[in-house]
C-alpha cells in the first residue's frame, strides 16, 4: 500500500473543525501527556535540595531519575500491546490512577526508599498512559487533517511540558520546596482522572489473541537493561562492570526478542510492521531528533551556568523562550504537514535542527553569547517540534486501528529511548572534558553531524521511485 505523503494535500490546509466532545477528549489525552512530560524535567533542579532533605548521597541522586526512567521506558511496548488486546481506555485509566497515587507517595516520602518507590510507580503509570493515550488519540481522530492537528497539539504539549518542567521546577523548589514538584503532578492527575471515564471511548482489537509472554519478557528485560546502563553511564561512565553487564544483557535480550517474534503466532511486535518504510525510517528520525535535542539542552545548561555563570532562574528563562516558540510552531505544524507531507516536513525539520545546532558552535565566553544561545536553541526547537509531529504522523499513517497501540508504542518507545540515550552518549564528553567550553563545542559539533546525516538517510529511506512513502516492507523493492 503506497501512501503519498510527499505531495501537497489541499484538504489538509483547511483547519479541521472539532466538536466540543472531540476538544474535551483531546484535552484529557493531551493533559495526561503533558503531565508525563512535566515529570521528566520538573525534578531535575530540585535534586540537590531533595537529597539533603531525605539524606540521599550525591551518587544515589541519579536513582531519582533512573527509578522513573526504567519502568516508563521498559514497559511501553508491553503496555501498548496489552491496551490493544484488553482495552486501551481501561489501561489508560489504570495508569492515571497509579500515576496520581504514586505522585502522592513521592510528595510525602519520609525516606529514600519511599521516594524511589513513588518514582518507580510513577514510571509504571507513565508506561501505561503514554502508549494507550497516543493510540486512543489516533483511533479517535481519523487519519488526515484531524489526526494531524491532534498530533500537532499533543506534540506541542509534550515539548512544552518538558520545558515548563525545567522552569517550574526551580521556581517551585525555591518558593514551596521540592515536594511541591511532586504535588503538582498529583494535581494534574486529580484534574484529568475524573473527566476521562465519561469522555474516552473504549477500543481494542476485534479478536483477542493470547499475549506473547516470551516476547514481553525479552523486550521488557532488554529495554530495562539498556535504559539502566545508559542512565547509569551518564553519571559514572561506561567503564563500570554493572554498566557493561547491563549493555550486553540488553543487546542479547533484544536479539532473543527478534528471534521469538519471528516464530510467534501472535507476536508482541509484528516484524512486518517494523519493515514498513514509514515505521522504520520514521522512528529513526524520531530517535535522532529526541536524543540530539536533549543533548543540546544538557550541553547548554552546563554552558549557561558554568561558563556564563547564569543563575538557575536565568537559565530557565532561556529555555522558557524555547518553550514559547515551540508552542507557536505546534500551532502551524499540521498545516505545514498538510502542504508538504510528513516526509518532507520530517527531513526539513531535521535539517533545520542540525543547521541551527551548528550555529551554536559560535558560542564563546562573551556575555553576548546568551542571545545567540537563546535564538539558536529556540529556533532549533521549533524544527525539533516539527520533526516530532511529522515522525508521529509518518509512523502511524496507514496502520490499521487494531495495530495502532503497537505503532504508537513504538513511537513513544522511541521518544523515551531517545531522551535517555543522548546525554550518556554525547553529553558525557562535556562533563569529562578538561575544558568545559571545548567539551561543549565537541558535543555540539557531533550533534550537528548526526542530525544532518539522519536527515539525508531519512530522505533517501522514505523516497521511492514514485516519490511516495511506502507502507510496504523495506525489502519489497
Amino acid at each position: 500500500m503506497a501512501i503519498d505523503t510527499t505531495s501537497p494535500v489541499p484538504d489538509a490546509l483547511d483547519t479541521p473543525r472539532l466538536s466540543t466532545r472531540d476538544k474535551l477528549v483531546l484535552f484529557v489525552l493531551c493533559a495526561a501527556q503533558f503531565m508525563v512530560a512535566l515529570d521528566f524535567s520538573v525534578l531535575n533542579v530540585a535534586l540537590p535540595v531533595l537529597g539533603a532533605d531525605l539524606g540521599m548521597s550525591p551518587s544515589a541522586l541519579q536513582w531519582a531519575v533512573t527509578a522513573f526512567a526504567l519502568p516508563s521506558g521498559g514497559f511501553l511496548l508491553l503496555f501498548g500491546r496489552v491496551g490493544d488486546l484488553y482495552g486501551r481506555r481501561k489501561l489508560f485509566l489504570t495508569g492515571l490512577a497509579l500515576f496520581g497515587a504514586a505522585s502522592v507517595l513521592a510528595t510525602f516520602a519520609w525516606d529514600p526508599a519511599s521516594f524511589l518507590a513513588g518514582r518507580a510507580l510513577q514510571g509504571l503509570g507513565a508506561a501505561a498512559i503514554v502508549p494507550t493515550g497516543m493510540s486512543l488519540l489516533t483511533t479517535t481522530f481519523p487519519e488526515g487533517p484531524a489526526r494531524d492537528r491532534a498530533l500537532g497539539i499533543s506534540g506541542t504539549l509534550l515539548s512544552l511540558g518538558f520545558t515548563v518542567g525545567m522552569v517550574a521546577g526551580g521556581t517551585l523548589t525555591d518558593t514551596l520546596g521540592w515536594r511541591s514538584t511532586m504535588g503538582l503532578l498529583s494535581l494534574f492527575a486529580l484534574i484529568v482522572l475524573p473527566l476521562a471515564p465519561a469522555l474516552l471511548p473504549e477500543s481494542r482489537t476485534p479478536d483477542r489473541p493470547r499475549l506473547d509472554v516470551p516476547g514481553a519478557i525479552t523486550v521488557t528485560g532488554g529495554l530495562l537493561s539498556l535504559i539502566y546502563a545508559l542512565s547509569t553511564a551518564a553519571d559514572h561512565g561506561f567503564a563500570r562492570a554493572d554498566v557493561i553487564t547491563a549493555l550486553i544483557a540488553g543487546v542479547l535480550l533484544l536479539a532473543a526478542f527478534v528471534t521469538v517474534e519471528s516464530r510467534s503466532e501472535a507476536p508482541l511486535v509484528s516484524l512486518p510492521m517494523l519493515r514498513r518504510r514509514t515505521v522504520a525510517w520514521g522512528n529513526i528520525g524520531g530517535l535522532v531528533t529526541f536524543s540530539m535535542m536533549s543533548t543540546v539542552v544538557f550541553a547548554l545548561t552546563l554552558y549557561l551556568q558554568e561558563v556564563l555563570h547564569l543563575s538557575a532562574f536565568e537559565t530557565g528563562l532561556v529555555f522558557g523562550v524555547q518553550g514559547v516558540l515551540s508552542a507557536v510552531a505546534g500551532t502551524y505544524a499540521a498545516r505545514v504537514i498538510g502542504r508538504f507531507g510528513p516526509r518532507r516536513t520530517l527531513v526539513g525539520s531535521l535539517a533545520g535542527q542540525g543547521a541551527l545546532t551548528a550555529a551554536l558552535l559560535g558560542l564563546d565566553t562573551a556575555s553576548w553569547s546568551v542571545w545567540l544561545a537563546t535564538a539558536a536553541v529556540s529556533l532549533a526547537s521549533m524544527c525539533h517540534l516539527g520533526a516530532i509531529i511529522s515522525y508521529g504522523v509518518t509512523v502511524t499513517s496507514g496502520v490499521p486501528d487494531a495495530e495502532q497501540g503497537l505503532a504508537t508504542g513504538l513511537v513513544t518507545s522511541t521518544q523515551q529511548v531517545g531522551i535517555t540515550v543522548g546525554i550518556p552518549l554525547l553529553g558525557v564528553l562535556a562533563t569529562t572534558s578538561n575544558d568545559l567550553m571545548s567539551g561543549v563545542h565537541t558535543v555540539l559539533a557531533l550533534d550537528t553531524v548526526i542530525v544532518l546525516a539522519a536527515a539525508v538517510l531519512v530522505a533517501v529511506g522514505l523516497r521511492t521511485r514514485s516519490g511516495a512513502v511506502e507502507a510496504e516492507p523495506l525489502g519489497a523493492r
